[in-house]
């Protein structure tokens, strides 16, 4: 693996656990689904400022990409929701080793069937063992 791909992924690691905290903050004095709104504003504000000036893509294409291709942005606000609905109450951490099961057990099936055009990639005991391990880690993060 290239190893900057490996740093690009843990910043954006950092990133989220950053996110998570300040979104949950947010979430707490303004209210999930408004923290959610106010978050996703923001950020579609950037997109569409990088957009103009560093954009060159084909945008006007959108209208011919499979339609559930569209949904990754349902996915992420419905992500963003919920993690400012969680981290008041469990914390950033915990907060964030649930989503990373979530993700790394979904990612797992998604690659072992090849599923929305992706490489397949079989399951095999250590990647089940990797998702256990993963799950004792919230065990151990969550248990009071």
């Amino acid at each position: 693996m290239n190893w900057l791909f490996a740093l690009f992924g843990v910043l954006g690691g950092v990133a989220i656990g950053v996110q998570a905290s300040i979104n949950g903050g947010l979430g707490k004095k303004i209210g999930a689904i408004e923290g959610s709104l106010v978050s996703f504003a923001i950020g579609t504000v950037v997109l569409l400022l990088l957009f103009i000036f560093f954009g060159k893509g084909q945008i006007l294409s959108v209208g011919s990409v499979p339609k559930w291709q569209l949904t990754g942005g349902l996915l992420g606000a419905f992500y963003i929701f919920i993690s400012i609905l969680i981290v008041p109450k469990i914390g950033v951490a915990t907060s964030l080793i649930t989503v990373i099961v979530g993700q790394v057990a979904m990612g797992t099936l998604i690659d072992h069937f090849g599923l929305f055009g992706g490489r397949q990639i079989p399951v095999d005991w250590q990647r089940v063992l990797a998702i256990v391990l993963l799950c004792a880690a919230l065990y151990f993060f969550y248990r009071d």
